[in-house]
Formats: structure tokens, sequence, C-alpha cells
């Protein structure tokens, strides 16, 4: 048991930052309670950073609750699984929350109303796991960053082998006015949460685990405060009310004074961020075994007519969260997606609810601002005061609109996170995000029309060192045969040659052995004549010594 020990934590401050209306408390005066089962689920393929899922069922399929029913392409991706039991209908383009109101590929699965789980398995002591399989099964499991991100987990819980973790910090600020999704969860589900958070400390090896929550959620502080009392390596900090607080660069000043590089990760000074929503869903994925397949939804604004918080399953129409919580459809005047700092406007009510989704804001014209002119700059500098990575909103824009996007760039665009402080203090009422969204883009369109470029011309140069390359080898075996052929006429002439020879020597030797034979049967014919004639000349002798021969 841990000794209760009273001590404040030192806290750092970011630069700039504001305070927009909180506009919380509206969706918190109910507990989350699950939404119904819709008829027709439509899970977009692509609900992460990175690249999308692949489908591995076909239409027609039966499909289980909890059943992967697409994989991941590549390393930066994530499965999707199928929310409920029932049939797949259709894989195709539909309509997704995206800003650009484009539709992508989806696939579409017919509830048959049993929502029957496949078989599904808790590991019973994830301790004797290694990190790197428990990283495997919360990448199985589909999980990805539920504060609005959507990286891969899996990945961010990677470190590798050269980085030491020293800080996990648990973000439960939410400092995006009217979303109450974790604030909630906090309130409801701490052992959860704890749970999860002491899983990823085994994934990264942690050192120390920090908790935190602004200083606008004391219930969900204290629920977390009772549920960590027993560790004594995980701290819940509470922090003063400012937005963008939650961000992470923001948070990990606030709570450590380390700065961010501007152009790296938290990861490379020591500290790995996570959401309380992530670590729930950790949880439910190795004490469970049960996937990504749901989330809670913050359905808030003036057009809800009992704003709370839902358990949604992925895929669900937002028209029928809106009109479970007695939304009136004709009173929106704008659909945001997330809240009204960060959040994007989207086209139609009948979208589907992805792992991003953490608020369906349906606001009115009270909800939001008067429309006013955009006026020109006055170069007052509030949007660089207000500033969290110390920018110069007002370059940025000047470049921006003039669409100068070197110089935009040499004023660091992409450290923008796009936090929205500057145009909410900007008296002349410009959308500087705005401005600073399209130079992005445009800047992305151009990169990726240069890649395109740089593609065709390694294509076309890959294409001449292919043709130089075929006629230089085609000459080479022309070459080859060339001195094949040559090679092959001196040997036959040399062999030629060698034949003429020894035929020449062949007939030498015939000639000589032919003359040899001719003097011999000469020496031998002469030999005959010379023994016959000796004969005949002695045929009437007698020996001289015949008769003492006979005496004898």
């Amino acid at each position: 048991m841990r000794q209760t020990v009273n001590r404040i934590r030192r806290l750092w401050k970011f630069r700039g930052g504001v305070h927009p209306p909180q506009q919380k408390n509206i969706s918190t005066s109910a507990p989350i309670s699950p939404a119904q089962l819709p008829e027709r689920l439509v899970l977009p393929l692509h609900q992460h950073i990175g690249e999308p899922a692949e489908p591995i069922v076909n239409i027609g399929d039966k499909v289980l609750k909890g059943q992967m029913i697409a994989r991941p392409q590549g390393y930066v991706s994530a499965p999707i699984h199928a929310p409920t039991s029932g049939t797949v209908i259709d894989i195709g383009n539909y309509p997704v929350p995206h800003p650009s109101s484009l539709s992508a590929t989806c696939m579409v699965i017919h509830s048959d109303g049993d929502d029957r789980w496949i078989e599904h398995h808790a590991v019973e002591d994830y301790f004797r796991l290694p990190p790197s399989e428990l990283r495997n099964l919360i990448r199985e499991a589909g999980i990805v960053g539920l504060g609005g991100a959507g990286f891969p987990s899996y990945i961010k819980f990677n470190p590798g082998q050269q980085k030491a973790i020293q800080t996990l910090i648990l973000n439960g600020v939410e400092c995006e006015p009217y979303i109450t999704c974790d604030d909630l969860l906090m309130r409801e589900r701490p052992q959860d949460i704890l749970s999860g958070l002491l899983i990823i400390q085994h994934a990264l090896q942690a050192h120390e685990c920090l908790v935190a929550i602004e200083d606008n959620k004391p219930e969900a502080f204290v629920a977390l405060r009772q549920a960590t009392e027993d560790y004594d390596n995980i701290e819940v900090v509470q922090v003063p009310t400012l937005y963008p607080q939650g961000s992470e660069k923001q948070l990990v000043k606030v709570l450590t004074g380390k700065e961010v590089p501007a152009d790296g990760l938290a990861l490379n000074i020591g500290v790995v961020c996570a959401n309380v929503g992530t670590a729930a869903a950790v949880h439910n994925a190795i004490h469970r075994g049960e996937p990504l397949i749901s989330r809670n939804v913050t359905i808030t604004g003036s057009a809800i007519g009992s704003p709370r918080n839902l358990n949604v399953l992925l895929g669900t129409p937002m028209r029928e969260l809106i009109e479970q919580c007695d939304g009136n459809l004709d009173r929106i005047e704008r659909l945001i997606m997330g809240g009204p700092m960060m959040g994007f406007a989207l086209h139609r009510p009948d979208l589907p609810v992805i792992k991003t989704t953490n608020c369906i804001l349906a606001a009115t014209a009270e909800d939001l601002p008067p429309q006013r002119p955009e006026l020109p700059c006055i170069r007052c500098g509030a949007c660089a005061d207000t500033c969290p990575v110390n920018l110069l909103p007002q370059q940025l824009y000047w470049y921006s609109k003039h669409q100068n996007l070197d110089k935009v760039q040499e004023f660091n665009l992409f450290d923008c996170i796009e936090c929205g402080c500057c145009s909410y203090v900007c008296p002349s009422n410009i959308p500087l995000v705005q401005y600073f969204r399209f130079a992005k883009g445009d800047i992305w369109t151009q990169e990726r029309e240069k890649e395109k470029s740089d593609i065709a011309r390694r294509r076309h140069e890959f294409h001449q060192f292919r043709v130089a390359r075929d006629k230089e080898e085609r000459q080479a075996k022309r070459n080859r045969k060339k001195a094949a052929l040559k090679a092959d006429t001196a040997a036959a002439e040399r062999d030629k040659k060698k034949a003429e020879i020894q035929a020449a020597i062949e007939r030498t030797q015939t000639r000589r052995q032919d003359a040899m034979k001719d003097a011999e049967m000469r020496r031998s014919s002469y030999q005959g004549r010379t023994r016959d004639h000796s004969t005949a000349g002695n045929a009437g002798q007698q020996p001289e010594n015949s008769s003492d021969t006979e005496q004898k």
C-alpha cells in the first residue's frame, strides 16, 4: 500500500493558448449508455492514419461480431472487425466523414439482430508475454489513438531497442469544448483505464506514468486518483484548464518541462502519450479478447434534445444517434465531427461513425458565432501571442493567401497543429486555419505531382537505360557470335592443316613401308636365286670324308 504523500508536482506552461467557452456540462448529466443496434453498418476501410485495410471477406459472407473482416496493408495500418453479426451486402464507394466530402471504399454489413460474438479469449497473464507479442495483440485488435488522431497504437507502443521510455503520459485533458466522452469514461470506468495503462506500461517498459486531467473535471480526477492510490509509479496530475493543452507537445511541456523537437516526436525525448480511451480499448483487447468495434461518442449541441454520451458501434449512421438523443435535424445549422475548434463540418447526417469520431456536434445558429465579413489584417499580433507552437500566423497568412508555397514552408507551416487559436482571437475575422489547410493541401498536391513526375522521369530514364542495355547486350551477343565463328574457323583451319600434315606423314610412312617391302622382296628374291645356284653346282660331288665316315 502506498503511503499518501501530500505534494504538488511542478508544472510548466506552454506558450499561448485560449479559454473558449467549455459547454461541457450539457452532456454530462446522464451516464454513458449503449446506442441502439443499427440495421445496417457502413465501415470505411480507412479509419486511421496510414494505409487502408484490405477486405478478407466477400459480398454475401456471414460474419460474427468481433471477426476480422479487413486486414492491415503495410506497417502503418490497422485491421477492421465486424461490430455485430450479419451479412456483408456490399463492398464499394460510400460517403465517409472527411473534410473533402469525398467517398471511399466501405464494407456494408446488414445486421441479423443476434449480435453473436466470434469465439474470443482473454490473455491470462500478460506479464508473461514479451512486449513485442503484447504489441502484436494490440495490433490484431485494431486499436488506434482514440483522442482524434487515429495513429495505430502498436507503433506508438514500440519505441525500439535503442530508445528507453522514462515517462508514459495518459492524456485525460480533453480540452476541446463540448466533448465529454473521456470525462465520463474516467468517472465510470477508472479501473479499466488503469488496467490498460499498466498493459501499455509493460509494452513500453516505462519507468513512470502520469495521468493528466484538467481541473474542470473534478469527478474524473477523484475517480482516477482513488483507482491508482496503490501504485507508487503512477501519479494523477491536475492541470489548469487551457486550450489546446491536450495536444501532445503542449502536454509534454506542461508535465515534464521538456520541449519536443519541431521535426521530432515525444518518443525522441523518452516520453509517450496515450489517450484514456485508448487505454480502455487496450484493456478490452487483452483482458476480454475484444477488438475495437465500438467507442464512446458525445452527442451534443443545441439541436439535440437530450445531449449525452453513447457507446456506439463503429459504422452506425450519425442520423440514428441524433434521433436517439431527441435531435432535430431541421434545426442543425452545422453538423461537426469533433469540437468547434479542431473539428470539421459534415455535408450530410447519414455518415458513419468511425474510430476517430469522438463527438457529433449538432450546432444551431445560437451555438455558432454570428457570421461576420472577413476584414483586412490590422497586424495586431494577437494571433502570434496565442499560437501554442510559437509560429507567426500573420506571415503564414500572407504567403498562404498569395500561394507562395516556398516561403510559407520557410515559416514552418507544417508545425501548425491547426488548433484554431489564431482564428479564435483574430479581430478581423480571418479564417487563418482555413488558409493554412489550403496551403498544406496545395503543398501536398504539389509534392504528389512532383512525385508522379519523378516516377515518370525515373521510368523514362529506366526505359532509356533498358533500351541501351538491350542494344549493348545484342551487340555483345553478335560480337560473341562473331568471335566464336572466327574461333571456329581458325580451329577448323588448324584442324585442316593438321589433317593435311598427318595425311602427308602417313603417305610418307606408307611410301617408306612400301619401299622397305620392295627392298625386302628383292633381297629375299636375290637370296633365293643364290641358294638355287649353289645347290645346282654341288649336286654331283661326294663329300671328302664319306668313306672315312662309313669306316668309322
